[in-house]
């Protein structure tokens, strides 16, 4: 982390309004800004937030939503927008500053995996962070009191939290996984297919071959996004739920059904999102139900 990241933290979560503490929050990914409708509380644009970079991508509203039940962030930061690596994990850092414990990240990916198609939901198991950046390159934050981070506003952090070499063993959890599989199944009548999401830096989409490599390499899905903010998560001891919306077959990769593969587009991924976004938006309301 680059020197002052911890007083940036502090200067966005004092921001907040503090009538608010929910315990979970939810990232939302490109076309799925939507859903933070649904789950009501105040609006705050990310404008209004102190630090909070601008959001540059179509499909990405630019706004937290703050209620009791969830914190919601209709939008993200991407390495891709030209953002420094700890612009991509502050909103995580100020997640947990005030109070939250579990992390639902969602994304629009595309399928390295035959099996898979557009529309599928897919659990994040794993990740492969092909980045070629880390936040957690240079000291360990502090907040400026000297402190460490890992628990909310200064409290105990859960045992491993803020460790300099930090486990990464299990980041995606297999019980918010088999929660989230019978939530799925429950009301929804879905099978949760799992895999494993690659992520690239972007803007451009990967090349045929990239894909092969991603591939052999064990990745079912990739895309631009998440494995920061999973990794900030995993290093401030929250519990993390990665949820992958396939949106297109990733490049060369033919449809299950055999079809030619398609031209890559963005407009692809926000039109594929907005088809899914009522069955994402149950699961999630499902979900945060049952925490």
């Amino acid at each position: 982390m680059k020197a002052g990241f911890g007083e940036r933290v502090i200067a966005a979560a004092s921001a907040l309004p503090r009538g608010a503490r929910p315990k979970a929050a939810v990232i939302l990914g490109s076309g799925l800004s939507g859903i933070a409708d649904s789950l009501g509380g105040e609006e705050i644009p990310f404008s209004s937030i102190p630090e909070f970079p601008k959001p540059s991508v179509e499909g990405h509203r630019g706004v937290l939503r703050l209620s009791d039940r969830a914190a919601v962030m209709a939008g993200r930061f991407h390495y891709y927008e030209g953002l420094s690596v700890d612009d991509l994990v502050l909103s995580v850092f100020v997640l947990r500053e005030i109070g939250v414990e579990t992390l639902i990240l969602t994304n629009a990916a595309g399928a390295v995996n035959r099996d898979y198609a557009p529309g599928d939901l897919v659990l994040i198991k794993d990740h492969i962070n092909f980045m070629g950046a880390s936040a957690f390159v240079g000291p360990n934050p502090k907040r400026p009191d000297g402190t460490g981070f890992g628990g909310p506003g200064g409290e105990r952090a859960p045992e491993g939290a803020g460790e300099r070499f930090f486990d990464m063993s299990e980041i995606y959890s297999s019980e918010l996984r088999a929660l989230a599989r019978r939530t799925a199944a429950e009301r929804l009548g879905l099978g949760l297919a799992e895999g494993v999401y690659m992520a690239f830096s972007g803007p451009a989409y990967e090349t045929p071959a990239e894909i092969r490599m991603a591939r052999a390499m064990g990745a079912d899905l990739v895309g631009m996004s998440t494995v920061p903010e999973a990794t900030a998560a995993r290093f401030l001891g929250m519990r993390v739920l990665g949820l992958s919306l396939v949106t297109n077959m990733a490049a060369g990769v033919a449809k299950a059904d055999g079809a030619e593969a398609a031209r890559l587009s963005h407009a692809e991924v926000v039109a594929e999102g907005a088809r899914a976004e009522a069955s994402l938006e149950s699961l999630i309301l499902d979900l945060l139900d049952r925490l």
